[in-house]
């Protein structure tokens, strides 16, 4: 059996999950509305405030389906009533990142600023100009636009200059040395 598949979701209040026959989860709560598609395989059952995911067979698809279907909605339910959130930290000299309204203005070393329109459903925040915090109800969404802002510079392993996340670890390379 699954360790995450078979652990029960426990559904807050204020938070409403409706599933169709095609298996198509739409969770509802204070922040907001998520939707995902949950192989028709997979059996969702909801009694009272729990929730749990079954699935029909020991066949190796059904298991590895098992765990990232109850993953999938307990990231959901989590989203629309915490919501997720990502800190980026930008290292280097003048490098710094400023926000006008929809648009995240980033100055990384180019010969042009680079602007990014936050997606729909995604907010950023720039409270120093070397944070970048990353907030939404979708986890994958934050996930993927962290990943983006990242790519425009990510961190050598010389000096530390880049976009990194707050929790990452830069492993710093020693220098070249001259001749002897």
């Amino acid at each position: 059996m699954s360790r995450i598949g078979k652990q029960p979701i426990t559904i807050p209040e204020g938070v409403t999950i409706d599933i169709d026959e095609r298996n198509l989860v739409t969770v509802k709560g204070p922040k907001g509305q998520l939707q995902e598609k949950i192989s028709k395989d997979i059996n969702i059952i909801v009694e009272g405030n729990e929730m749990k995911v079954e699935r029909p067979t020991n066949n190796k698809v059904h298991k590895s389906l098992h765990g990232l279907s109850r993953s999938l909605i307990n990231n959901m339910v989590e989203g629309v009533t915490k919501g997720y959130q990502k800190k980026l930290q930008i290292v280097g000299v003048g490098y710094r990142a400023a926000k006008q309204g929809n648009k995240l203005n980033l100055n990384l070393g180019y010969s042009h600023p680079v602007e990014m329109i936050d997606p729909e459903g995604i907010t950023t925040e720039v409270n120093t100009p070397t944070e970048i915090i990353v907030k939404g109800i979708s986890k994958q969404l934050v996930g993927n636009y962290s990943a983006k802002i990242r790519e425009w510079r990510q961190p050598e392993p010389y000096k530390g200059k880049g976009i990194r996340y707050s929790d990452e670890v830069v492993r710093r390379k020693e220098g070249k040395t001259g001749k002897k």
